[in-house]
């Protein structure tokens, strides 16, 4: 009996190192989200789908950014809200998508220098069947104070069924 204790805290304490893995560190965590807080303010895309417009607002005391996404090509009422904000030491998303279901994402490394911040699915609301199809990972590229990219990934049945690309110019 014992010994099967000590073997099941030996497999927890392995596990513990990885409890962070994947997440962005505390300082580049702050740095992306710093990134997220200056898009404050309007953007578009204009792509083979139409235009799409985001717009982004810091909410909450300055602890949450807040972006709306619209496009010509959703029905009226379909516009999609992403809450970015720092959990402990790692920066998160939720996704509020027009499929229904809150993707929650953690971002797993920001370099910085190219401005390049990845996200990774972290679980979901209203995900039922969990193999429904949701956004599953997202990029960002922060080109420059005018410009940005993003890459959005959704996956149904566990296999990637299409990626939305486009690239953001500020408005004035």
């Amino acid at each position: 009996m014992n010994r099967d204790r000590l073997a099941v805290v030996l497999c927890l304490l392995c596990l513990v190192p990885l409890a962070g893995a994947g997440s962005a560190p505390a300082e580049n965590a702050g740095a992306a989200f710093a990134r997220f807080k200056s898009l404050t303010g309007n953007w578009e895309a204009k792509g083979p789908m139409g235009i799409s417009r985001v717009h982004y607002e810091i909410v909450a005391g300055g602890s949450v950014v807040l972006e709306r996404f619209t496009s010509d090509e959703l029905p009226k009422g379909s516009d999609m809200i992403t809450a970015y904000h720092l959990d402990g030491d790692r920066l998160v998303l939720t996704h509020y998508c027009m499929a229904g279901n809150q993707p929650r994402m953690r971002a797993r490394d920001f370099d910085p220098a190219t401005g390049i911040v990845q996200f990774d699915f972290a679980g979901a609301g209203n995900l039922a069947p969990p193999a429904a199809g949701h956004m599953h990972s997202a990029k960002f590229h922060f080109v420059d104070a005018a410009h940005f990219t993003t890459e959005w990934q959704f996956v149904e049945n566990g296999k990637p069924k299409f990626t939305e690309t486009a690239k953001y110019t500020r408005l004035h």
